[in-house]
């Protein structure tokens, strides 16, 4: 990777762009300290926010040695559908691929409620003769003339992006990469994706899916790309803009503009990496992240140190994106969201948020409704002024709010009607964390929470007892967790190729120079972005399934001998935690084989203390709090937590405020703070 040389450089600056602020974090090389910012986020233009960042944090981009960014653009572009025209160029027959889909709906019993429509209209979807089998062989050759007249409607449609997505092109691509010669050789401008390149595995609705998001996003992407690393040069930071990718890895400029669809989900896949990395510096294996900005919740797992991944999501129903990417549920439930009351007279929460503009009803910015941030304002859990007196929050508003529209129609007192929104927030968030843990296998008694994001804190403690959780752990700061996230990632490639048998019947030779083509790719790409030989790391991986089976499960592969039935092993295991049975008479397949190529970067080196203070914590100011119907309203303590330092105990209740988050510590709970400065809440004693 290219490193500045000017001056001293010594920071490391990580920006993560969220729907109502943008997150700086500053890491200190020379003196192992972190300092954040935040700011508005500006979503006409977020590169507007990501240097207003810059600025407000005072960085002098001559001293930055490494500047990361998860972004929302790729994101905001495929929920708004706000992208440049484009067209697909398919296989005679496979026109309407994206339309039949799977045949499955998001709403199974509401026949009102249909899958939106493709992202490339049906009159911009075009087909060409030709034809290639399952085998890889050419049975009608491609008609060339076709494609020809295809180059010239949409010179005419003046449509600058394609992609092609031609039927079993994952086993012999030549037909796609004629395509593409053509196509560029006719429209110099246009941009090409091919399924071939971007997504090479079999079931072509997914292939499809995937090629065309990459498409539509390609203008956008790159364009907002390179405006950022331009305006940071002109600035003075001359190393690479690394941006964070689905998969957990980062990217350069010059791989974005190859595949803008794996930003896709780029932003909340930071906030999973720190969790994971907090939680291994805490020893904890086993970790799930809450992390809850002001518009939603992000959920994520860490097993035995990896965060959990998935190899098929969606950013809207019906649209797979089918790269690799951290695995997140996310709800409906921030700061932002709205309390409201359905047809039965219900309380409900979200997913409708006020977002940015106007916001919660105490902004003061025009919003009348009632959010979780105006409960927490009423209760007393927030105090008036936010990220450092930035923000002032108004709690008559809030309270007026809250009684217009729910404590009034529901017959209840403010501060029980506030205590019952939050409840409601809860329970959706306990629900969501269910669904990625105990649905999955896992026993969320073995876990420790790890609470981010802006509001993360302010109810990770009462989600944990609801969830029988041990511990909940506050990082030092929580409302910048996505960008400290950014920090820690490798520069990443994720490859695949198909390769089907059963493992006693396949040609390990075969296998094996299947994944040393891989590699060679995976090695190819790197240099590209300027890794260092050294620098390198290639691990294998393989999908597995038992005979006859329909899904499969994937298993880290080693090399050299046995490195087969090690992976036999794992994937009867595997199978096992996840489906609670194994089958070890029956015979084992491979589907598919993967690699992942990283391009290792310098990690921040969080400070640690070792010598805890016997000092006792001095609270700023007292509050009237309101926690449950059991405790009513406590004049409670709180503490400004620069002030606390490792081996403080602070036994609830009590409230912690920082510039970018509250943390609520509810009776009969003890926070603690430790050797790498996070707030540890032991809930045991509450249970």
């Amino acid at each position: 990777m290219t490193m500045i040389t000017s001056r001293n450089p010594h920071l490391r600056v990580a920006v993560d762009v969220g729907g109502t602020f943008t997150d700086v974090c500053i890491f200190d090389e020379s003196a192992s300290t972190t300092r954040i910012a935040k700011v508005p986020s500006t979503p006409d233009d977020p590169m507007r926010a990501v240097v207003d960042g810059v600025r407000t944090a005072g960085i002098d981009l001559t001293e930055v040695t490494l500047f990361s960014h998860g972004t929302t653009v790729a994101t905001n572009a495929l929920i708004t559908r706000n992208f440049p025209p484009a067209a697909l160029v398919t296989t005679r027959g496979f026109r309407d691929v994206l339309e039949i889909r799977d045949g499955t709906k998001d709403e199974l019993w509401d026949t009102y409620v249909d899958v939106g429509t493709p992202y490339i209209r049906r009159r911009d979807r075009y087909e060409v003769t030709e034809r290639i089998d399952y085998a890889g062989e050419v049975v009608t050759p491609l008609d060339e003339t076709e494609v020809r007249e295809i180059a010239r409607i949409l010179r005419r449609k003046d449509i600058k992006t394609v992609a092609v997505c031609l039927i079993n092109s994952y086993v012999n691509s030549a037909h796609e990469q004629r395509v593409r010669a053509l196509l560029e050789a006719e429209l110099p401008d246009v941009t090409v994706s091919t399924s071939s390149e971007i997504l090479p595995e079999i079931f072509e609705y997914d292939r499809a899916s995937t090629t065309v998001a990459n498409a539509v996003l390609a203008p956008l992407v790159s364009g907002y790309v390179n405006r950022l690393e331009a305006q940071l040069r002109t600035d003075g930071y001359d190393g690479d803009l690394l941006l964070l990718h689905s998969g957990g890895g980062s990217m350069t400029p010059a791989m974005v503009e190859k595949y803008p669809v794996r930003l896709a989900a780029s932003g909340i896949a930071a906030g999973a990496i720190a969790v994971a990395d907090i939680a291994t510096r805490c020893g904890y294996p086993n970790a799930i992240g809450l992390d809850m900005g002001g518009t939603s919740t992000d959920i994520s797992l860490v097993y035995d140190g990896e965060v959990r991944t998935t190899k098929q999501w969606q950013v809207e129903y019906g649209f797979p994106i089918s790269f690799p990417s951290i695995e997140v549920l996310t709800i409906g439930a921030g700061g932002g969201s709205l309390a409201w009351l359905d047809e039965a007279g219900s309380l409900r929460n979200g997913p409708q948020s006020a977002g940015a503009s106007p916001g919660p009803a105490c902004y003061l910015r025009g919003g009348t409704e009632p959010t979780n941030t105006d409960a927490n304002v009423l209760l007393g859990r927030l105090g008036t002024a936010l990220i450092g007196g930035g923000l002032t929050l108004d709690v008559a508003a809030a309270e007026n709010a809250i009684k217009q529209s729910v404590a009034g129609p529901l017959g209840l007192d403010a501060d029980t009607a506030a205590s019952n929104i939050i409840q409601v927030a809860n329970a959706n968030m306990a629900d969501a964390v269910r669904l990625l843990s105990i649905r999955r296998g896992y026993d969320p008694r073995d876990f420790v929470l790890v609470v981010c994001g802006g509001a993360g804190a302010l109810h990770g403690a009462a989600l944990a007892k609801e969830l029988s959780i041990p511990t909940v752990v506050v990082p030092p700061h929580p409302g910048i967790t996505s960008a400290q996230g950014c920090l820690l990632v490798d520069i990443r490639h994720d490859l695949s190729a198909m390769f089907q048998g059963r493992v006693d019947e396949i040609d390990t030779t075969a296998l094996e120079r299947e994944f040393l083509r891989l590699e060679q790719e995976g090695t190819q790409r790197l240099r590209h972005e300027g890794v260092a030989p050294e620098r390198m790391v290639l691990d294998r991986h393989i999908s597995m399934r038992y005979a006859g089976q329909w899904r499969s499960l994937t298993v880290t592969a080693g090399s050299g001998p046995g490195f087969l039935a090690e992976a036999v092993e794992r994937f009867h295991e595997e199978h096992e935690r996840d489906y609670s049975f194994r089958r070890d008479d029956t015979p084992v397949e491979i589907y598919q084989i993967g690699l992942r190529a990283v391009g290792t970067t310098p990690k921040p080196n969080f400070p640690r203390t070792s010598e805890p203070t016997t000092a006792e914590p001095v609270p700023v100011e007292r509050r009237s709090v309101y926690f449950d119907e059991a405790h009513g309203r406590l004049d409670t303590p709180v503490f400004d937590r620069d002030t606390l330092e490792f081996g403080t105990r602070i036994p609830g209740p009590a409230v912690i405020t920082q510039l970018d988050s509250t943390t609520v510590v509810p009776p009969g709970t003890t926070a603690t703070i430790d050797e790498w400065a996070n707030i540890r809440i032991d809930i045991q004693e509450s249970r």
